[in-house]
């Protein structure tokens, strides 16, 4: 027996309640990916109703088209600097408290929205929410990282990253019925109308914090998990536990890996979020209720792609594929899959634009599921929230120079009295992941470990 299987083995008889479970029967850490998909679509939900509701509010005059782009590389700005450091956070503070923690801050974030009315106040609370939002993922992969295996690590990602693409089916959905049905309420002679969305986003954050307060613990600690199940979450090999500083991540090849790969990518799953519906808004003319139909079909596929990316990885190495191989084909397949999106953006045709970006989006999400796992896959555990985070930081820059991009296009195009031209942006994004691919190759050819613990030691 080796020592991980020891270790677990060595548990206390309570992780085994007589007559509720027994060492083979617990899946417990699904439930704890259950959670993680709810906060994670709670998450997209706060920033995607205002994505939604911005070509309204703009002919409300509450803002300028300019001045969405400019609130949306703030938030990308806030989402940056708190990915830099909420996954510290989450390693310091560890994962119960702190990502409770940050959740109430998003959601109070969210809230906000539906008390301001200028346009300096939709730049802070844009601000605010990025600030508190860049929490999820460093946490989320942190809590995947200590309670799945690396063979499972793929899938319990894509399980939950696929709440994102939920977030996308209910908003542009709901949204118009939440609007009809606050149109009835007003506070001191104001009609709540698109108010009142962002007061339901808070339902969903307040009911998840406490949830999570309730039902987490460390998976050594919890009394729901079987040995067996323990033996199973341990059953990679073990790690040390020195004392890692976090400038100690910045020489390693590793490190320029993962964070290249969100770098190159990640924009463009936010130009989904928050460009689509500009997108089919300018080149097609559809307002909300017209695009809803559209922008949900996006997300129900990219959801199911997204799941299938994580499953395929691990079906890899189910099969006896190494981890390194069974990322990486997996990465290939999917990068191969983006690339026709370019035509996304000469179609005249609604609905074929519709299906090349949603299978886009589904070969994104599998992708992304990956890169994910590649933290995992190349550090240990105790700091996957810190370089999760600073993977996070970079594909919030790239968010930046995208929609900088954007903007830019647009308003040269409406100088000349013309609508956007989205090429370029399809372009750039059907050829970024196979060119992420060749520099994760080229920086990790192996997904090596980095030999961080010889150098914290040294």
């Amino acid at each position: 027996m080796n020592e991980s299987s020891s270790r677990a083995s060595s548990v206390p008889s309570h992780h085994d309640p007589p007559g509720i479970i027994t060492p083979s029967t617990t899946r417990y850490r699904w439930i704890i990916c259950a959670l993680l998909f709810w906060v994670t679509t709670a998450n997209y939900m706060d920033r995607a109703v205002f994505s939604n509701l911005a070509p309204d509010l703009e002919r409300q005059k509450l803002f300028t088209e300019d001045n969405y782009w400019y609130m949306t590389v703030a938030f990308q700005a806030a989402y940056a600097f708190s990915n830099l450091f909420a996954g510290r956070m989450m390693d310091v503070l560890g994962l119960r408290w702190g990502f409770a923690i940050a959740c109430a801050f998003w959601g109070l974030a969210a809230m906000s929205h539906s008390l301001v009315s200028t346009v300096g106040g939709f730049f802070l609370v844009r601000i605010l929410l990025g600030i508190g939002e860049g929490s999820n993922f460093p946490a989320a992969i942190k809590t995947t990282a200590e309670w799945f295996p690396k063979r499972q690590a793929a899938l319990a990602n894509s399980v939950f990253n696929s709440g994102s693409s939920v977030s996308g089916i209910v908003v542009p959905y709901g949204l118009p019925y939440v609007i009809t049905l606050f149109t009835s309420f007003s506070i001191a002679g104001h009609v709540l109308g698109w108010r009142g969305a962002f007061l339901i986003t808070g339902v969903f954050d307040l009911s998840w914090i406490i949830t999570w307060l309730l039902v987490y613990q460390r998976p050594e600690k919890h009394p729901r998990v079987s040995k067996a199940e323990l033996e199973l979450i341990n059953s990679d090999p073990p790690e040390p536990t020195v004392k890692i500083p976090w400038l100690r991540l910045f020489p390693h090849r590793q490190t320029w890996a993962y964070v290249s790969a969100k770098f190159m990518t990640d924009c463009f799953w936010w130009f989904y979020l928050f460009g689509a519906p500009q997108f089919f808004s300018d080149r097609f003319g559809l307002n909300l209720s017209a695009r809803s139909g559209p922008v949900a079909a996006i997300y129900i596929v990219s959801s199911v792609g997204g799941i299938g990316g994580g499953w395929l990885s691990g079906h890899f190495i189910e099969t006896g594929w190494s981890v390194n191989r069974s990322r990486k084909v997996s990465m290939l397949i999917f990068g191969v899959l983006v690339t026709p999106v370019v035509f996304a953006a000469t179609t005249n045709t609604a609905w074929i634009a519709v299906a090349l970006i949603a299978v886009a989006a589904a070969a994104h999400q599998a992708w992304s599921a990956n890169v994910l796992s590649l933290a995992g896959d190349m550090f240990p555990r105790r700091i996957v929230g810190s370089i999760t985070g600073l993977g996070g930081f970079a594909g919030s820059i790239g968010g930046i120079v995208l929609f900088t991009t954007v903007r830019l296009i647009r308003q040269s195009a409406r100088a000349r009295g013309e609508i956007g031209n989205y090429f370029l942006v399809f372009l750039a994004a059907g050829l970024a992941y196979l060119t992420a691919l060749i520099v994760i190759q080229l920086l990790a050819p192996k997904l090596e470990p980095a030999q961080i613990e010889e150098r914290a030691a040294a």
